[in-house]
């Protein structure tokens, strides 16, 4: 099964995404990574994120994936005692799990964010452009395109295991097209 995951930081960027990457890669082995962005707080003031969608093969059910995401999470110091808009080490959520749509095991899919924030569409749409939403059975790359917000975010440079991830610096907003 396709399933598409958004890993997101704000606390000790670089290493937490590093440890959510290889954390997956040992559990899920090859991942599908898109580039990392640099994005603005969104909901809260604090410091900005860094952003990347992941694509994995699985058949672990949602309540397991769940499970095993939350656990990475903590395993990386993520606090839950925090109000919901805060600064985090390490955020991980289950963005689509194939065409899955509904209250899975206690999680939404697919994932609201994917229609609403720039920093989970634009990397989902870099990953899985012809796949598509299963609400709107419009494709992540139609999705992207017609997207329309303020909500700015910057490729930044990244390597992981020795491998370059984002090869490219872009001192240049990612502005939605037709902004």
């Amino acid at each position: 099964m396709a399933v598409y995951l958004s890993i997101g930081s704000n606390i000790d960027r670089e290493h937490y995404v590093c440890a959510a990457l290889d954390a997956l890669a040992d559990r899920f082995g090859e991942l599908n990574i898109s580039s990392v962005y640099e994005s603005e707080a969104v909901g809260f003031d604090g410091e900005p994120f860094l952003n990347l969608v992941v694509g994995i093969q699985t058949a672990m059910p949602v309540a397991q994936l769940s499970r095993n995401l939350k656990q990475i999470e903590s395993d990386n110091g993520r606090r839950r005692n925090v109000a919901r808009f805060s600064p985090r080490t390490l955020d991980l959520d289950i963005l689509t799990y194939g065409d899955s749509a509904g209250c899975i095991d206690g999680v939404e899919l697919p994932r609201g964010e994917i229609l609403k924030n720039a920093f989970v569409l634009q990397p989902l749409a870099e990953v899985a452009p012809a796949d598509r939403h299963p609400l709107t059975g419009q494709s992540y790359g139609a999705l992207w395109r017609a997207y329309r917000s303020d909500q700015k975010l910057w490729v930044v440079p990244f390597r992981w295991r020795g491998r370059v991830v984002s090869p490219r610096a872009n001192a240049t907003p990612s502005i939605p097209p037709g902004q």
